[in-house]
């Protein structure tokens, strides 16, 4: 049963249970793309977090340069990227497409900041570490000045399979999503409520969306599959650092807020006893277990809202196939899949005294 935020420490992912220091007189936190939806979530995080810093810099378009933005009980002016640059940031958390981080993030890097990005920009780039903290975050080094934050979609899945990773072995993954429209952005909520209240929307998806499911997420590619579903592919297999892992997805989106959810089929090299999958999921930092049936008790987006941690049940054998797992795991998409998973990684690069 969920019991509340967990805490911020990961001691297995180097983040320390004492509040995080620095070994700065001044500490400069940029947030890029501070006005959008996973801008304004990351301030939330880095908030309840107590992310320390002395000075924060709310970066986004020229568009937004000069709006006041209230946070912590102070006004801050929005400012633009090359005044940011400028004032050389220790960290900047990018969350402003993946054009905006091909230009600007290595500016950033040029100057000395350590940037970690939100976007798919830099994900699949072999010179740069794609990153879920509580996987592989010992990997990264002073040297790695522009960090990737996965894919929403992907980070759920694999935190949730990690500990069996690492007991079983893993052969292949068939992955089913069903993501929120906050996946998309505010546009995409836009839409769907003034659908809902039975309006004209301006239009971000093809159709409709409310009382409808798209099964089209990004653009599709020459080979059938959508951009999505190859990041869930690819970006699994790298996180893992395993090529031999095979992994196919279908990737949906559904008309739902608080978080994305997924049907996961798993074949381990190794069969599995499901109590010690259970138990081993359980002793997860990160994964709150919801798996009773009799109870009615699973995990649903409309729980796992502003929440931190990945939720996972629906535990049951694949009776169909050896060694083969079923699971339903759910995320705020906006939270652990973007926002949470940035801070953590911040907060790894400070404990660590890796910026």
């Amino acid at each position: 049963m969920y019991r509340g935020k967990y805490a911020t420490c990961l001691p297995q992912a180097g983040i320390p249970c004492d509040r995080l220091k620095t070994n700065y007189k001044h500490m400069k936190l940029a947030v890029v793309g501070a006005t959008g939806l996973v801008g304004s979530e990351i301030l939330e995080v880095l908030d309840e977090h107590n992310f320390p810093y002395d000075e924060l810099l709310l970066v986004a378009s020229e568009r937004s340069v000069g709006k006041q933005i209230e946070y912590k009980g102070k006004t801050h002016t929005v400012i633009g990227l090359a005044d940011a640059v400028a004032a050389k940031p220790e960290i900047a958390i990018f969350s402003a497409g993946g054009s905006t981080s091909l230009e600007w993030a290595p500016k950033f890097a040029e100057v000395g900041t350590t940037v970690v990005d939100n976007s798919s920009a830099w994900r699949m780039d072999p010179s740069k570490k794609l990153v879920v903290p509580e996987i592989n975050a010992k990997e990264l080094s002073k040297e790695d000045k522009i960090i990737a934050n996965p894919n929403c979609s992907t980070i759920q899945m694999v935190l949730a399979l990690e500990p069996l990773r690492q007991r079983y072995g893993i052969k292949r993954v068939v992955v089913s999503t069903y993501q929120s429209v906050t996946g998309t952005g505010k546009a995409a909520v836009d839409q769907m409520m003034a659908e809902r209240a039975g309006e004209e929307p301006e239009m971000v998806y093809p159709y409709k969306i409310d009382m409808n499911v798209l099964p089209h997420i990004d653009v599709f590619q020459p080979n059938g599959y959508t951009k999505e579903e190859m990041k869930m592919i690819n970006e699994t297999k790298k996180i893992f650092s395993d090529d031999s892992i095979a992994v196919t997805a279908t990737t949906v989106r559904i008309p739902t807020m608080g978080g994305h959810s997924e049907s996961v089929n798993v074949e381990f090299k190794t069969d599995f006893d499901l109590a010690e999958v259970r138990d081993l999921l359980t002793k997860t930092p990160g994964i709150v277990v919801q798996d009773d049936p009799e109870k009615l008790l699973y995990p649903m987006p409309i729980h796992a809202h502003k929440k931190d941690e990945v939720f996972v049940g629906r535990l049951r054998r694949d009776e169909s196939q050896a060694n083969t797992l079923n699971m339903w795991i759910v995320a705020d998409n906006l939270r652990k899949g973007a926002a949470t998973n940035a801070v953590q990684i911040a907060e790894y690069l400070l404990a660590n005294k890796l910026v």
